[in-house]
């Protein structure tokens, strides 16, 4: 059962990595096509805001042209914007080949989880969540060193080249091992409501991004965002309204699918932080290189695949709300821990601690993954793959603007440089945040998602009263 999410993360760890191997590589690739690093973040904006308009569609996509085939040409369409990205010689062409990168990457994350979720019997999901989850955790954490070292040693065009015989062996598995599955009850597309929900996501995800990494005036983030929360109302309104809205909000009266969202949101602001802020204090403050912290916090990788072979076991003894409260709370000290780290700290205590963090947060996300699911019948799948996608995306972007918004904040106030202070009350005010996701899961029965998770309450059988 294994080959089924091993298979669909080939693709994924290849969109994970690629996310971040980028950031490393921004000067070399500004320097070669004449523009300025900050204004090639622009870049990294019109990525997330692709995927911020597209996701949203993929339910529906998947369910009218079948997943495996969506999947698919999601993969194609990926490589073909990695290929522009390598010839690209000006900023223009450069940002559009990561917008064309952004359109494949909306399609195969939830895609991929609709094909796990319905060819995986409930029972086994958390086991084949757990496999699935590896890419999106060590995805941003090979990024970083992956990217410095080929644009040290090779060119910056690699780490775009790369992508062509990981999607080539991603295809041959897709169309080897997946079922072709069968397409849908077809529904009429919502076009209103898919404006409006473009509106909404690529406003918020861009102002996000313009706050976090001000390539222009901040004043047009904050408008962004503005502009993306009044659509959302609007939408809000027209779904309720509407037949077959393109993201059901009624899927949120589902109690398990309403707090693993709103966990999970929760907890990746903190967890969204983390691959911006660790290799910018070890970088700026404790007078690492790039490839030297990307070496660091690789440790962090370990943790998550250890995590891989006791999670099945750890939900089926605990359950999930048990589960996911402690995993909570030790992932988010463990990210507040960071902020008591300076260059005098033993470097095997830092390797340690980032081993440990990864290993609770992919805990947590295997288990979180799968308690979406838990109350969802099939066919519903494709709503929660969606609306579960959009919700990461915009948590993670809200993490790094809030690390972000911290350090600009703290060293405005000392009116200096970035200093390893400002550092630490990021990371304790990211944790802060993120520790908030414990309260969902206390709110659940012992054994909710019980079918799911394979835990079952042990009751106490009063024996018969003994008669004379």
């Amino acid at each position: 059962m294994r080959i089924i999410p091993l298979v669909l993360a080939v693709a994924l760890f290849m969109e994970n990595m690629d996310s971040t191997v980028i950031a490393t590589s921004l000067p070399a690739i500004a320097a070669d096509i004449g523009t300025e690093p900050i204004s090639l973040k622009l870049a990294l904006t019109a990525y997330f805001v692709a995927l911020a308009i597209f996701i949203p569609l993929s339910g529906w996509v998947a369910d009218r042209f079948g997943a495996k085939n969506v999947f698919r040409v999601a993969i194609v369409v990926f490589m073909i914007g990695s290929i522009c990205c390598a010839f690209s010689d000006s900023l223009l062409t450069f940002v559009l080949s990561r917008f064309l990168q952004g359109i494949g990457g909306s399609m195969m994350t939830p895609v991929a989880r609709l094909v796990l979720v319905r060819a995986t019997p409930r029972n086994e999901l958390v086991s084949a969540m757990a496999w699935l989850t590896i890419p999106a955790l060590i995805g941003p954490i090979t990024g970083p060193p992956l990217g410095g070292f080929l644009t040290t040693y090779l060119s910056w065009h690699w780490i775009f080249w790369i992508n062509v015989p990981i999607g080539i062996i991603g295809l041959i598995l897709v169309t080897k091992f997946l079922n072709a599955g069968e397409t849908r009850n077809e529904r009429p597309i919502d076009i209103p409501g898919l404006l409006l929900s473009a509106i909404t996501f690529a406003g918020i995800m861009f102002g996000f991004s313009v706050i976090s990494l001000p390539a222009i005036p901040t004043w047009a983030g904050y408008t962004a965002i503005v502009v993306g929360a009044v659509a959302g109302v609007i939408y809000l309104r027209h779904a309720r309204r509407a037949e077959f809205p393109i993201l059901d909000p009624r899927m949120f009266r589902l109690p398990l699918f309403r707090n693993a969202i709103i966990g999970g949101s929760l907890f990746r602001i903190g967890i969204g932080a983390f691959p911006f802020l660790m290799p910018l204090m070890l970088q700026l403050t404790f007078g690492l290189t790039p490839f030297e912290s990307g070496l660091t916090t690789f440790i962090a990788a370990f943790g998550a695949i250890l995590s891989k072979f006791g999670a099945e076991r750890l939900y089926a003894s605990y359950g999930f709300p048990r589960t996911l409260v402690a995993m909570s709370v030790l992932g988010c000290l463990l990210l507040a821990v960071n902020g008591f780290f300076t260059p005098a700290v033993p470097h095997w205590l830092l390797m340690a601690a980032l081993l440990f963090g990864g290993l609770t947060r992919s805990f947590f996300f295997t288990g979180v993954n799968a308690l979406v699911f838990a109350d969802v019948d099939e066919a519903h799948a494709s709503q929660a793959t969606a609306i579960n996608a959009v919700s990461q995306q915009l948590s993670i972007a809200a993490g790094v603007a809030v690390a972000g918004g911290v350090l600009e904040i703290s060293s405005n106030f000392h009116g200096g440089e970035l200093t390893l202070g400002d550092f630490h009350i990021a990371w304790f005010v990211v944790a802060a945040v993120a520790i908030s996701s414990a309260i969902p899961f206390m709110r659940l029965p012992p054994d909710a998602g019980s079918d799911v998770s394979g835990h079952k309450i042990k009751t106490i059988t009063k024996p018969a009263p003994v008669t004379a």
